[in-house]
């Protein structure tokens, strides 16, 4: 885990919706406060699960002008973060898009460094490009890709916000420009090169037949939920699908076992609840990750 410590500001693109920002928080020995899309804190209830995760609202003209004044709230509490050495991170794309392709930057990365540096919070802004195999399919290579630190230092004294912003943006995204792959969707020569690791003839041997024990009994669940959301969850599917497996696949394991050891009566069958997750694990080390 990176033993890296805040104030900082982690300052990402947005590929692959919530599943980004799970990933970055593992990474972390700190908690990692993440700026989350303010249309999704709908009720109390939902407010109260998504700030449990470390979730702040960040609101878009797109999600309704009354609301762009709570950005000010969310502002105020990544700066009291700061204040406390806390680490967050913001998608400086300001929007999720399925594709390995860096977007235009919007202007929240920059205000929040500049509202920290003015306020003498030694802030450090650290680029990060997030690259992902495939967005609709289970089992894929995901690389992340880490710029240099941006400080206060990098930029002029007495320049106006516009000019800040402009510069900020810049620095912040030639930075980002290599750090997130640029590929045609349709150029899968590029992707292989990119994304795809081959894996080592002694280790296909060795785990071509548990890896057909996984897909067998792993297929069933996947395609109910594939089923489900295909044509709902849009450039959210592979972080629903991600949550939906990692909350249902322990109780389709403990499932299986259960019906076979009331079937069998062997109490091997709790070996199972090895087996099953283990074959898994071995079909994705084989199945093509470029799709």
């Amino acid at each position: 885990m990176l033993k890296e410590r805040g104030p900082l500001l982690i300052a990402s693109n947005h590929p692959n919706s919530f599943l980004d920002a799970i990933i970055v928080g593992t990474l972390f020995r700190s908690p990692v406060y993440s700026l989350a899309r303010g249309d999704a804190f709908a009720g109390s209830f939902i407010t109260k699960i998504l700030r449990s995760f470390n979730m702040l609202p960040v609101y878009r003209v797109s999600e309704g002008v009354e609301n762009l004044e709570h950005n000010y709230t969310t502002f105020d509490a990544c700066e009291a973060l700061f204040e406390a050495n806390k680490i967050v991170l913001i998608f400086s794309e300001g929007k999720c898009t399925n594709e390995w392709h860096l977007r235009p930057l919007k202007k929240g990365t920059a205000r929040l460094a500049l509202n920290a540096w003015e306020n003498n919070i030694p802030l450090k802004v650290l680029p990060l490009g997030i690259n992902y195999s495939s967005f609709r399919f289970f089992g894929k290579n995901v690389f992340l890709n880490f710029g240099s630190i941006i400080t206060k230092n990098d930029f002029s004294d007495c320049i106006s916000f516009g000019k800040y912003v402009k510069d900020f943006n810049e620095r912040l995204n030639s930075q980002l420009q290599k750090l997130v792959y640029e590929v045609d969707k349709n150029d899968r020569q590029k992707a292989k090169d990119y994304f795809q690791r081959d894996e080592p003839l002694l280790k296909k041997v060795l785990l071509f037949i548990p890896a057909i024990i996984g897909f067998v009994t792993s297929a069933p669940l996947y395609f109910i939920f594939h089923l489900i959301i295909k044509n709902r969850a849009h450039d959210h599917y592979d972080s629903v699908m991600t949550g939906l497996l990692f909350f249902f696949y322990p109780l389709y394991v403990l499932a299986i076992t259960l019906i076979v050891f009331f079937t069998t009566r062997n109490v091997y069958s709790f070996g199972l609840l090895i087996i099953l997750p283990f074959s898994a694990w071995s079909y994705l080390q084989l199945k093509k990750l470029i799709r």
